[in-house]
């Protein structure tokens, strides 16, 4: 997809008296994909399903999965430790991947393999989460941008510490990682448990919105 045609709103497809495009939360509400509204998205559902959704296909080191949850977190504090940023910002950045808890997290190679169908139904979703939680349906560029950085410095420290790749390798497709303390850099790239991400997911949460 052109940088052009992603600020587009994609049309779903049609649908069929036979289709069924939606999903059960254990909250109880129903979530069309076609059509997802933000009366149907509860932060409760989206904690507990990125906190069982693994980053990298599960192919990380641990006795737990590296979760959708814990890696949001780490973005967040990468974020952070990048300059001063508002609470609204912060409510997007752990937001940025919570259309995973209905769709998982497709992995990039995967994604240039199926084109553009998968990066359509998760914006939709994305907007749908956003106006469910008092955010523009779609960011500024310039805030995109930052979560995105934060996002790749992410990305490289769980690629070279949990993926099995080398630092020239994550330079390359990453860029240069963040400096985080030892201690910080042990938490969040210690995989926990997904009773431990949910928790630790809800918690940031509640401090942003209460």
């Amino acid at each position: 997809m052109t940088k052009s045609a992603s600020k587009k709103i994609v049309k779903a497809p049609a649908r069929t008296k036979a289709t069924r495009a939606w999903q059960r939360m254990l909250s109880g509400r129903r979530l069309d994909l076609l059509d997802p509204s933000p009366l149907d998205v509860e932060i409760e559902d989206i904690a507990h399903g990125i906190a069982r959704v693994p980053r990298w296909n599960g192919q990380t080191i641990g006795a737990h999965i590296f979760s959708v949850a814990q890696h949001t977190l780490l973005v967040d504090t990468i974020a952070r430790q990048q300059g001063p940023i508002d609470d609204k910002l912060r409510l997007a950045i752990m937001l940025h991947d919570a259309p995973e808890y209905v769709v998982g997290d497709m992995i990039t190679p995967f994604k240039a393999v199926i084109g553009d169908s998968y990066k359509a139904v998760e914006l939709r979703l994305l907007a749908a989460i956003h106006v469910r939680f008092g955010l523009p349906p779609k960011l500024a560029a310039a805030q995109e941008k930052l979560i995105k950085q934060a996002d790749r410095a992410a990305a490289y420290l769980e690629a070279t510490r949990l993926a099995g790749f080398s630092e020239a390798e994550a330079r390359r497709f990453f860029g240069n990682p963040p400096r985080l303390s030892p201690s910080v850099e042990r938490d969040y790239l210690t995989p926990w448990p997904a009773e431990t991400a949910e928790a630790r997911f809800l918690e940031r949460f509640a401090k942003l919105c209460g």
